[in-house]
């Protein structure tokens, strides 16, 4: 009665250890692209660290002993990264580019695994000249080519090595080509993502220059005027080094007064030049009333020449915010000069613009930029953010577009309101971080 249960133990004990076997594989690819997933949240800006987290996971895979990571590319396959056990670290130093008409660039060139038990005994029976022996073997005894595919397209392939005859199995294989899958899918989103953020920071810092440019003439007169403050401060000064005696104390007063101007010339320098350069993504501790107001100062010219009136109500004790302070600018500056414009079109009444800060509740400091001109159509309203959407005879369409990515990059938001009677309001919300 006892013997088929004693004749189907071991079957069912072999079954239950594949099992386990295939259980465990499966855990280590996971956590293998786990580990791809993990670099790519910590390394945003920068590739490297992924490229090197989906080589090593590779090596770790299949138990290689050496393994490269290279990229497609039109003029061949460049290596972005490699690892080497340390006994051959000296021997082995892999050229960037293998070009595809190479035999390595061919073999690298194939959407399917390429395993290569013997490396010597496939450069005998292939006939493979002496400069492409020397350039492939160092070394090498089984070689593994697992392509790394996304829509059926090549962006990158996986050398697999090791330094003896061991063939890599078929679980081997097929764990490391399904691993390479998936983190072709990873890398390729990482990749298109980092193109649109360069993408977009084109287009934010064209933006500047455009609205930068705007206020070319209004910005003339403020470096004009302390330019011209200074140079009588030194007339001054020159004649009364000129008396006799000289009236020294007089004179270092006059000449502090020079240099105070002149610094006031050098902060709407510098205040011009943090809009106008291209700079990567920064995260600095921002007074949010003090950012307004270098960008108020930078467009009074502007203000003075359309006849409006900016206001202020700042509230006091804001907490600081943590932000990229010129792209927080960038979006204060298209409110302020879009509202100034506004004014272009009003023939009576107050030609005015009140700027606000304040924090409620929720935590949130709120911007408010509002003007009294002749407001905003339900239609124009409801298409003011739309891409390429202008009421402007000369517009781009793009600046609220803009400036509404920014605030939503910063974890807020923007909207507008129209004012009654007239008039309209812009506004955002930043989230309040503890500095």
């Amino acid at each position: 009665m006892n013997q088929p249960e004693t004749g189907e133990a071991p079957e069912a004990a072999h079954g239950s250890s594949e099992l386990q076997k295939e259980l465990a594989e499966n855990l280590r690819q996971r956590a293998a692209i786990s580990e791809v997933l993990r670099a790519i949240a910590n390394s945003p800006h920068d590739l490297q660290p992924i490229f090197d987290t989906i080589l090593d996971s590779a090596v770790h895979l299949c138990r290689a002993e050496w393994g490269s990571f290279r990229l497609s590319e039109e003029i061949g396959f460049r290596l972005v990264a490699y690892k080497v056990s340390p006994a051959f670290s000296k021997l082995v130093s892999p050229p960037i580019l293998r070009g595809q008409d190479s035999l390595l660039g061919r073999l690298f060139g194939s959407k399917s695994p390429v395993h290569i038990p013997d490396l010597a005994t496939h450069l005998e029976r292939n006939s493979v000249g002496e400069a492409d022996r020397e350039a492939i073997s160092g070394g090498v005894r089984t070689f593994l080519i697992v392509p790394m595919l996304r829509n059926d397209e090549l962006i990158g392939t996986l050398g697999l090595v090791r330094y003896r005859i061991e063939p890599f199995t078929e679980k081997e294989i097929e764990l490391v080509t399904d691993f390479a899958a998936q983190a072709a899918i990873a890398l390729d989103i990482t990749r298109r993502e980092r193109q649109l953020r360069e993408l977009q920071m084109q287009l934010e810092h064209t933006n500047r220059v455009v609205t930068t440019g705007q206020l070319c003439a209004s910005i003339t007169h403020e470096i004009n005027q302390p330019v011209a403050t200074a140079r009588n401060y030194v007339s001054v000064a020159l004649r009364l080094l000129e008396r006799n005696p000289p009236d020294l104390p007089e004179v270092r007063d006059t000449l502090a007064c020079a240099a105070k101007a002149t610094d006031r010339v050098g902060a709407v320098v510098g205040r011009l030049r943090a809009l106008m350069q291209k700079a990567s993504v920064r995260l600095d501790r921002v007074d949010v009333n003090e950012a307004l107001q270098e960008v108020i100062e930078l467009t009074r010219g502007e203000a003075l020449k359309n006849g409006v009136a900016v206001e202020t109500q700042f509230a006091k004790g804001l907490p600081i915010i943590t932000g990229d302070r010129v792209q927080l600018q960038q979006v204060v500056l298209n409110l302020i000069l879009n509202a100034l414009q506004a004014m272009g079109a009003v023939s009576e009444g107050p030609r005015q613009v009140m700027i606000t800060t304040r924090q409620i509740e929720s935590n949130d400091l709120y911007v408010g930029i509002q003007d009294t001109g002749p407001g905003l159509s339900p239609e124009t309203l409801s298409r003011l953010f739309e891409p390429f959407y202008t009421t402007k005879p000369n517009g781009m369409g793009m600046g609220l577009t803009i400036c509404r990515s920014i605030v939503e990059a910063h974890g807020g938001r923007l909207w507008a309101t129209a004012c009654q009677p007239h008039g309209a309001l812009f506004q955002f919300a930043i989230p309040a971080r503890p500095s």
